[in-house]
């Protein structure tokens, strides 16, 4: 293990490259000064964390004699002949000899300045790639400096970069950057690091390591001033997220308490629910029951597998909270979902809320304006006790007269400022109770991180009746054993959903598109069978048209695009179909799998995909249909999206707003994370004002994207 270096970058008090020039008045930022913003490069700890992607050694010279093809090497010779040739294209030729042997440089693009350096008789510094040929060795474009010159005692970065931002620029304000920052000890050794790197030491060694260090060990992030790094991220995430929770236990929520009367909303609808609630569904009620009658605002997850029975769960929160003399709003993210909530609740609530003169009211973006108008009226009013919609319903207009629950449905499928406004429309002093579903389940590893500040409930067990779903993958050639399976189902009265990626034709992704896969099916399975098409393109009406007709069985075959990935609910359905199933990610081939399984037949899903010229998918769509073939657990896929995608594209990042880990992995560093969790308390409660810096350093403005 190389040892702790002292200071392999230059003394901060000697002089350094100055920052980027101050602009002046009325001139804006110069080139440098937007290219560096947009990698969110502002702060002087910006720049410091702001490590390299990787390296190059320029601290020793080798032979050319001792260098083999394809060796990256940096060599100091002469220049024996230098010409500009026009055969293939115009170029400078450059013969080079250090003693050992010779080498032709090649540049296609040069300047004028160049050419001078490279002129015969000229001693240089070349680093670059070592080819092989037919013309003998060469280097391709490689970089090249006077010779002589003090070799660097430490590895030379490589910074990830963008348009109008030079490497040798952008390592001159990284430089000057990581010099000025305030770069002090935020962890008291007594309670947290003992034993570990220096913070600057650690920042310093990455930025600059030392030649003889392991590149292994800086690759894979297992060294011990990466290890400090990531432990510093982990504590920063979990401050912040033990931080938004103690602030939002400090808030004030309506108290919903419970209705012991046998008259109360809530026993009326257990009353009238034609099925039995689960054993996971009655612990998950008692859990949200003891959250809505605190006074601090509930932030809680609902996460079950698809057909769980998440909105039976979530129209009982709704019953307490409108027993209590308050509204509630359920908001989810398409049209589709939106209408299947709405038509499951409005059967089992509507009846009950008339007979207290209040009704459930529905509020979409397809409304007409007359139609909206009168429903955000009775929200106003508080006629409507139940608000469901989609974005519509946290639109300026809407107001709520005494909103104390807010449901949001797929809740990584909205963005932060979403989320926040629904929050925002109780009004007055108080926080809604804040109940979030998902069908994606939450791996530990994330539970632990990115939703640390949230109570999770989890609904582990599935309504009876329910058969399992078996799951086939099928290569393209063999679509017509597929299409033999669609005529065995629909024979037995059963409904089969087929689901295609694109709509329409694209330039760039030679697919099927729904409408000619919706013709050519119904031409293959004859005029006795319908075949339906629904994709997000069409109009509101004719989308609800058509899935009550399939709803109905008047629509035996639905083409489809992913609009059914979740809400949809036909038991009849026995038979799903994804073509292209390569192109879809892991939890939307398990959402879409959980449209049939519905019923009491035997359900099935075929993965129908298509290889490429080699016979062979991609290395990480063969990953997700061999955990869709393996396993139903929706835990276990979530697991292994996780594995796939990383936690960014998992939670959705541009959506949520999450401040994602740049440097632990969730996977690899789950000690770091037991040991970051387990400090947090300590760290607020006995160094308050550490920890916060601690926050400012790593997080920033970021921090608060937490509150949503």
């Amino acid at each position: 293990m190389p040892r702790k270096p002292s200071s392999p970058t230059p003394d901060p008090s000697k002089p350094t490259a100055a920052p980027s020039a101050p602009v002046s008045p009325g001139t804006g930022p110069s080139l440098v000064q937007r290219a560096l913003r947009k990698l969110g490069l502002l702060r002087d700890i910006d720049f410091a964390l702001y490590l390299p992607m990787r390296y190059e050694d320029e601290t020793r010279i080798v032979r050319l004699a001792d260098l083999r093809d394809g060796d990256l090497g940096q060599i100091e010779a002469v220049v024996t002949e230098s010409e500009v040739s026009f055969r293939p294209r115009r170029q400078l030729v450059v013969t080079v000899d250090d003693g050992s042997d010779t080498c032709q440089l090649r540049f296609f693009n040069f300047y004028p300045s160049q050419q001078k350096q490279l002129a015969v008789g000229a001693r240089v510094r070349v680093r670059g790639e070592v080819r092989g040929g037919f013309l003998g060795r060469q280097m391709m474009h490689p970089t090249v400096k006077a010779a002589g010159t003090v070799l660097p005692d430490a590895l030379t970065p490589v910074y990830s970069t963008i348009a109008g931002l030079a490497q040798p620029v952008l390592r001159r304000e990284v430089r000057a950057g990581l010099a000025r920052a305030v770069l002090d000890e935020t962890v008291p050794a007594q309670i947290g690091l003992r034993g570990a790197w220096p913070l600057r030491d650690a920042l310093n060694f990455l930025h600059y390591p030392t030649p003889d260090v392991s590149i292994a060990a800086l690759e894979d992030h297992s060294h011990p001033a990466w290890q400090r790094l990531k432990a510093e991220e982990l504590l920063a995430q979990q401050l912040s997220q033990l931080q938004a929770r103690r602030e939002r236990a400090a808030q004030r929520a309506p108290v919903l308490a419970p209705s012991p009367a046998a008259e109360s909303l809530h026993a009326r609808l257990l009353g009238v629910l034609p099925f039995a609630l689960t054993g996971a569904q009655q612990r998950v009620g008692e859990e949200i029951t003891h959250d809505l009658a605190r006074t601090a605002p509930m932030h809680r997850l609902l996460q079950g597998d698809v057909g769980s029975g998440k909105t039976v769960v979530a129209a009982l929160a709704a019953a307490r909270c409108i027993d209590a003399g308050f509204q509630c709003a359920l908001m989810a993210p398409t049209e589709i979902l939106a209408a299947q909530h709405f038509g499951k609740l409005i059967g089992w609530l509507d009846p009950l809320l008339a007979e207290r003169g209040l009704r459930v009211a529905w509020l979409t973006g397809s409304q007409k304006k007359k139609e909206r108008d009168a429903m955000a009226a009775a929200v106003e009013s508080g006629e409507a006790a139940l608000v469901i919609g989609t974005h519509a319903v946290i639109s300026e207009k809407v107001r709520f007269k005494r909103l104390a629950l807010a449901v949001i449905d797929e809740q990584h499928r909205f963005g932060v400022a979403q989320r926040l406004a629904l929050r925002g429309k109780a009004g007055g002093d108080l926080e809604p109770h804040l109940l979030m579903m998902s069908a994606t389940p939450i791996p530990r590893t994330l539970a632990m991180s990115y939703y640390a500040d949230l109570d999770v409930s989890t609904l582990d067990e599935l309504p009876p009746g329910r058969t399992p779903i078996v799951t086939k993958l099928v290569a393209e050639h063999r679509r017509d054993e597929v299409i033999d399976r669609i005529r065995h189902q629909l024979a037995q009265g059963r409904q089969v959903y087929w689901v295609c990626p694109l709509i329409e034709e694209s330039e760039a992704v030679d697919l099927r598109n729904a409408t000619e896969t919706r013709d050519e099916l119904a031409g293959m399975l004859g005029d006795a069978v319908q075949v339906g098409l629904l994709h997000s393109r069409m109009p509101t009406a004719e989308k609800q048209d058509v899935m009550a007709r399939f709803t109905a069985n008047e629509v035996h075959v639905l083409v489809s695009t992913t609009v059914i990935e979740v809400g949809v609910d036909v038991p009849n359905a026995s038979l799903m179909v994804i073509e292209h199933a390569e192109r879809f990610g892991l939890s939307q081939l398990h959402q879409l799998r959980g449209r049939v399984g519905r019923g009491a037949a035997a359900s099935a899903c075929v993965l129908l995909y298509a290889p490429n010229e080699g016979g062979r998918v991609g290395e990480t769509a063969r990953a997700r249909l061999r955990a869709m073939a393996e396993t139903s657990d929706g835990f276990e896929i979530a697991r292994r999206d996780l594995e796939i995608r990383g936690p960014g594209e998992f939670l959705g990042a541009k959506q949520s707003g999450a401040p994602l880990l740049r440097f632990a992995d969730l996977t690899d560093d789950a000690l770091l994370l037991d040991w970051a969790r387990a400090l947090a308390p300590k760290m607020l409660d006995q160094h308050p004002a550490l920890a916060q810096r601690h926050v400012d350093r790593w997080l920033g403005s970021k921090a608060e994207y937490l509150k949503a």
